[in-house]
C-alpha cells in the first residue's frame, strides 16, 4: 500500500489528525445529481454517487457527501471523473422506529485531473486507511464457496468526541487472525469500500433489495501494546 502511504500528507490538509486516522481515496465518474442532505451553521451539504470501477471490471456505487464551500468551480455534472480525499464516516438516522447506520465517502478535497495523469490515477481507484479499536465481537464464517471471512465493526475517533463506525471484512489468513481479536483491541486496516447486494424481508414477507457498504481488508496490523480491553474485575 505504498500509493495511500505516499498520498497521506502529500497534499494541502491531509495532515490534520482526522485524516491520519481514517483516509480514503476514490476515483470515479459521478453517477447521479446533487440533493440537498441537510444543513450546519449555514453550511450546505450534498450527496451525490460516485461509480468506482475494480480491476474485475466490476463497478462500486459509493454515497458520497460534500460541502457546497469545497465544490467550487468543479463541474459535478453526471458522467464527469473526479477524484475525491476524504473519509469514510458513519451517521445515525432514525427510519422505520429504529435507527439506522447510514455509511458515506466524506469529501475533504475533490478535483478533475488533467488528461496526463488519469492513467496513472485510474491504477488506485478506491484505497482506505482506518486507525481504530474494535467495537463489536467478530464474526467468523465460511461463504457457499469455502472462503474464509470475518465481518468486523471498527470504531475511528474523530473530533468533538465522536466516532466513525466502520464495518470491515478479511479474507483467507487474515480473518482467521481476526477471529481471535476481542472488543478494544487497537488496529490499523488498509483496503477499499465495497458495495455490495443483499435481500432483506420486509413486514409485509417480502423481500426488498437493499445495498451494504463496508470495507474489504487487504492489510492489517495488530497493535498489541495497545488496547481499550475492559479491565477484568
Amino acid at each position: 500500500m505504498k500509493y495511500i502511504r505516499q498520498i497521506i500528507g502529500g497534499r494541502k490538509g491531509m495532515n490534520d489528525k482526522q485524516m491520519q486516522s481514517n483516509y480514503i481515496r476514490v476515483v470515479g465518474i459521478i453517477s447521479s445529481s446533487l440533493e440537498f442532505s441537510h444543513e450546519v451553521f449555514g453550511e450546505k451539504f450534498y450527496e451525490f454517487s460516485l461509480e468506482v470501477p475494480r480491476l474485475s471490471e466490476t463497478k462500486d456505487l459509493l454515497p458520497v457527501i460534500i460541502s457546497e464551500r469545497i465544490i467550487n468551480d468543479i463541474n459535478m455534472s453526471i458522467g464527469n471523473f473526479v477524484v475525491i480525499d476524504g473519509q469514510f464516516r458513519s451517521y445515525n438516522r432514525y427510519e422505520d422506529l429504529s435507527n439506522k447506520l447510514l455509511l458515506r465517502v466524506f469529501v475533504r478535497d475533490i478535483m478533475v485531473p488533467n488528461e496526463d495523469e488519469i492513467d496513472e490515477i485510474k491504477r488506485h481507484p478506491n484505497e482506505v486507511f482506518l486507525n481504530g479499536y474494535l467495537c463489536k465481537e467478530t464474526k467468523y464464517r465460511t461463504t457457499p464457496f469455502g472462503r474464509e471471512i470475518t465481518d468486523m465493526l471498527i470504531a475511528v475517533n474523530r473530533s468533538y468526541n465522536k466516532s466513525d463506525y466502520i464495518p470491515c471484512i478479511a479474507w483467507g489468513r487474515n480473518a482467521r487472525y481476526c477471529e481471535k481479536l476481542e472488543v478494544g483491541d487497537h488496529v490499523k486496516v488498509w483496503g477499499r469500500i465495497q458495495s455490495r447486494k443483499y435481500q432483506k424481508k420486509n413486514d409485509a414477507e417480502d423481500y426488498e433489495t437493499k445495498t451494504a457498504y463496508e470495507v474489504s481488508i487487504t492489510k492489517l496490523e495488530h497493535i498489541k501494546t495497545e488496547n481499550n480491553r475492559k479491565k477484568e474485575e
